[in-house]
Parts: structure tokens; C-alpha cells; sequence
């Protein structure tokens, strides 16, 4: 398995593989695709990722730059991080979350959040911040892992692609 930046020979099958990762989820906007489409369309993708089996993509994950008042170093949110739906199960989205978080850590990032499962993000380190909040509550679905320096407080924006 490979994970690499996308190129941009990738989005179709990104879009693709996003849409379909998505399609019967009950928590889905249904706007996924377009999100990652109108992110990369502001240049505003700190990273996007793909993961490569014998040449195939197979699972792409997001990042981008969120607005925090107040707080120390640059922060991102995770998002949308999608595997087709066939090789799901299988490690790609640990993998894709480990390379991610690893080429923030490179970059300086402060810290990254994202809306999730506690269940699975917190195998990552991400926990819920009460000081933390997204649309002015705090949420054990809204998560956070600090990278460097001290926590963050406040309500997260997001990019306006997220309201896509």
C-alpha cells in the first residue's frame, strides 16, 4: 500500500471513491465529494492523500486550515477521509489517518479536529474538548488532537466549502 499526494490525474476516481464511501451512510450530507471539490478549487487542501493498491485508488483523506479565535499555531480539520466501500474494514483509513497526522506533525501544525466517532478517532488521540466547541456546543463528536503547544479553545469555523 502507497499513500501519496493526490495528482491531478486522481480527482475523478477521488470523487468517485468519495461519493460511493458515502452514498448509504445515515450521517452523510450527500455533499462530500463536492466538499474536497470546492476545497481544492479555493487551494485551501493542506493535504490530500490517496492510497494506492497495485496502482488502484482506494481510499483518499482531506485536511484543511480551520479558524480558531485566539489560538497558537495553525490548526486543521480532518475530512472528509473516504475508502471504497469494497476495501473497507482493512487497515486503508488507519493508514491514511497515520500519514496524515504524521505530514501535519512535519508541517507544524498546532493540532488537528474533525467530527467523528470517539470510538475509532480516539485510537488516534483525538478526544472531545469541552473548551473545544463546533457550531457553539461541545459534542463528544467533535474531537481534537493536540500536536504541539497548549490546547485550543473556542468555536472551530470551518472553510465556507464545508457549508457546500
Amino acid at each position: 500500500m502507497e499513500i501519496r499526494a493526490e495528482r491531478p490525474a486522481d480527482v475523478a476516481t477521488i470523487s468517485a471513491i468519495t461519493t460511493a464511501a458515502f452514498k448509504t451512510a445515515p450521517y452523510s450530507s450527500g455533499t462530500e465529494a463536492r466538499i474536497i471539490e470546492n476545497l481544492r478549487a479555493a487551494q485551501a487542501l493542506t493535504l490530500s492523500l490517496v492510497a494506492i493498491d497495485q496502482d488502484d485508488i482506494v481510499g483518499h483523506v482531506a485536511f484543511s486550515p480551520v479558524g480558531i479565535p485566539g489560538a497558537e499555531g495553525d490548526w486543521h480539520g480532518l475530512g472528509p477521509i473516504s475508502i471504497s466501500p469494497d476495501r473497507q474494514g482493512r487497515g486503508i483509513g488507519t493508514l491514511l489517518m497515520r500519514a496524515g497526522l504524521d505530514q501535519l506533525r512535519t508541517l507544524g501544525a498546532a493540532g488537528c479536529v474533525l467530527l467523528g466517532d470517539p470510538g475509532y478517532y480516539g485510537r488516534f488521540g483525538f478526544e472531545s474538548d469541552p473548551n473545544l466547541t463546533y457550531g457553539g456546543a461541545p459534542s463528544p463528536y467533535f474531537q481534537r488532537l493536540i500536536l504541539v503547544g497548549p490546547p485550543a479553545k473556542g468555536d472551530v469555523t470551518y472553510h465556507p466549502a464545508f457549508g457546500a
